[in-house]
């Protein structure tokens, strides 16, 4: 009967997400003080209905319920408590769930924390994301139900399960989804307090003051969920890269530059009023380009080690509401956009609102280029002119020249001031950062082996992105605080330490980008037990391989030694595991990481002689590519936590 429960609880949750889309947003619309007052009502059923829809979903998989099917298509009797948990969300059935929950807390948080909202923005804003919601639980109860039985009789004699994929049989299935979910998610936020914008004819500072923490939250899940996902790519799929240009990861990283834009836009919007257009256009670009995500996952249009569905009719439903979403939002747009946005004052073009627009332009066009490297492939397809393949090439061609200009201007912004910036004022601030990252460029070229002139670039890019950061951090401090430092420190507000750690951030991914593509060495080779090498300063040498058994799994488990220059000698231990239900090999590399450098050694296939083949990497600096992200987003959220987004006399965004 559980499984039964968390069905009921769908068809509950779709009617309640229905009348929280109609009620609230009717009574905004014509007074009705009671209407929009049921969105709270409405908001509490939802999150509590799809909760229980989650935990029957969970227990399911936990009693090893194979009457259900998707338990029966992910899970395994001697799958592991932990992963056959976190397979609730390892398949397409039981991540739209995930995603329906999210989505159901995220509308929760706002209805419980906005009640410093005007009733009408808050009832629309409500409304807007029941609206949406109840999309997503037509599409689950319609075509996805998770919660769907197999027949008794079409099940094998003793079966246990299919199991579930070995890729995702890793810790980065408990956290790498869900984090990634609530950035998708909470875009969804800022969607909906544009819509309620245009739907209510209010767009100004205040309205920008309240949705601007909530995208920022947004973004910085997003953030950590994209870098858990490539840490995890990194350490488990074996081939030593961090980022591989699929598809499904541009689907993440676009509403991530988007959001990054959005952020910047609501900052001027806020302060000086201007970029309402930018702002409006780019919550609906950011929300929409998370459901062409979900398209592209789930639609069957991709081959990937991300994508989960293959049925068309699935396809279908998620497109048709994708263009009712956009085309609605656009269409909302150009019907209300004109009457409620106003020109803005003027500004200079050495001004802070001159950088941001800039800033968005080049982030509009980053985006531009990853999506019509995604989607262009498979629009020939369909269209059966052919198939191509866009990959890495392409996006090192036509990204990094916009992205480095991007870095560049980063660094300026927070030196700018509002409307007008006096150039002899900003020279001498620039001076010291240029000075700073001349330095460390050339001292660098001085100790490298060889000079690559983009390394050289990017290494520069990125020190003046975090000397400007902290120079603007040291001016702040100065001109509140100039007799007191530990005074002008204390006074600096989060907002600001926020724009620091993640403009640092930004400076530390460039430089671990940078090293770590420009020096890297690799070596694919064969070794026998007793045979070694030498590579990048390093000697490794194989001692052989042992076999180990795992809970549902079987495993070589290899031994090399590595001794640096200094003499000292450690052991590294990677493994070729072949799981017994899918019978699929797995490499599991051995990495040694250090904060200058990894190590990293994945074992390929056995050969005669107890002989392997294998690859070894020295990446230099690979780490900080992972610390510069986490940086960006404990900025973001330190950000969010600026306590004037909560006081309406003070302004966040100075």
């Amino acid at each position: 009967m559980i499984p039964e429960f968390g069905s009921y609880a769908l068809i509950l949750t779709l009617i309640l997400a229905l009348a929280q889309g109609f009620f609230p947003i009717a009574g905004a619309r014509y007074g009705y003080r009671a209407w929009m007052d049921l969105a709270d009502a409405t908001t509490r059923g939802q999150f509590l209905f799809l909760l229980i829809a989650l935990l029957c979903l969970g227990w399911s998989f936990l009693e090893n319920d194979f009457s259900v099917e998707y338990v029966a298509q992910n899970s395994n009797r001697a799958l592991p408590v932990a992963y056959r948990l976190s397979a609730v969300w390892g398949g397409h059935e039981g991540s739209l769930l995930l995603w329906a929950f999210l989505f159901g807390g995220w509308t929760l948080a706002v209805s419980a924390f906005g009640y410093s909202l005007p009733r009408e923005l808050r009832a629309r804003v409500l409304g807007v994301m029941g609206l949406v919601n109840s999309g997503f639980l037509s599409f689950m109860l319609l075509t996805s139900n998770p919660f769907s039985r197999l027949d008794p009789a079409r099940l094998p004699p003793g079966f246990e399960g299919r199991d579930l994929n070995p890729l995702l049989q890793d810790p980065g299935l408990i956290i790498h989804p869900p984090m990634l979910y609530l950035g998708y998610v909470g875009f969804a936020v800022a969607f909906a307090f544009a819509i309620a914008a245009l739907l209510g004819g209010r767009l100004d500072a205040a309205w920008a003051r309240w949705s601007r923490p909530w995208t920022l939250v947004a973004w910085a899940f997003l953030t950590i969920g994209i870098t858990l996902g490539s840490f995890w790519a990194y350490y488990e799929l074996g081939w030593g890269g961090w980022w591989f240009w699929d598809p499904v990861e541009n689907a993440s990283f676009m509403p991530w530059l988007i959001g990054t834009a959005l952020i910047h836009s609501l900052a001027v919007t806020e302060k000086r009023g201007g970029l309402r257009s930018w702002t409006l256009l780019l919550a609906i670009a950011a929300f929409s380009l998370s459901l062409l995500g979900t398209f592209l996952v789930r639609s069957g249009v991709l081959t990937s080690v991300h994508a989960f569905a293959s049925d068309p009719r699935r396809g279908v439903f998620i497109l048709v509401f994708l263009a009712l979403v956009v085309g609605g939002s656009l269409l909302l747009y150009a019907l209300r956009g004109p009457t409620i946005i106003q020109p803005p004052a003027g500004f200079s073009l050495l001004s802070r609102e001159a950088a941001m627009l800039v800033n968005n332009v080049l982030l509009v066009v980053a985006t531009a280029t990853i999506l019509l490297g995604t989607l262009y492939p498979l629009v020939l397809d369909a269209l059966n002119l052919g198939k191509i393949s866009v990959g890495p090439p392409y996006f090192a061609t036509v990204f990094v020249p916009v992205m480095l200009p991007l870095a560049f201007l980063v660094s300026i912004g927070p030196l700018l001031r509002w409307r007008y910036t006096n150039f002899a004022d900003l020279a001498p601030r620039l001076r010291w950062s240029a000075i700073v990252a001349s330095f460390v460029m050339f001292g660098a070229a001085l100790l490298a082996d060889s000079w690559i002139p983009m390394v050289m670039v990017s290494l520069w890019v990125g020190v003046w992105t975090i000397a400007a950061a902290l120079e603007a951090l040291e001016f702040r401090v100065r001109r509140v605080g100039r007799w007191d430092i530990a005074e002008g420190l204390y006074s600096v507000p989060f907002g600001f330490w926020g724009m620091t750690i993640a403009h640092c951030g930004v400076g530390i991914f460039i430089i671990g980008v940078a090293l770590s593509g420009g020096h890297s060495v690799e070596r694919e080779t064969r070794l026998a037990p007793g045979e070694g090498l030498s590579l990048g300063g390093y000697q490794f040498r194989f001692m052989g391989t042992t076999p180990q058994e795992g809970p549902n799994y079987t495993a070589q488990r290899g031994t090399l030694t590595v001794t640096n220059s200094h003499g000292y000698t450690w052991t590294l231990h990677p493994e070729k595991r072949t799981y017994r239900v899918q019978t699929m090999p797995m490499t599991e590399a051995a990495i040694d990481y250090g904060l200058l450098r990894h190590i990293y050694v994945a074992l390929g296939e056995s050969l005669a002689d107890g002989a392997w083949s294998m690859r070894l990497y020295v990446k230099p600096f690979v780490g900080w590519i992972w610390l510069g992200a986490a940086a960006m987003a404990l900025g973001g959220i330190l950000s969010a936590a600026d306590r004037r987004y909560y006081f309406p006399n003070k302004s966040p965004a100075g």
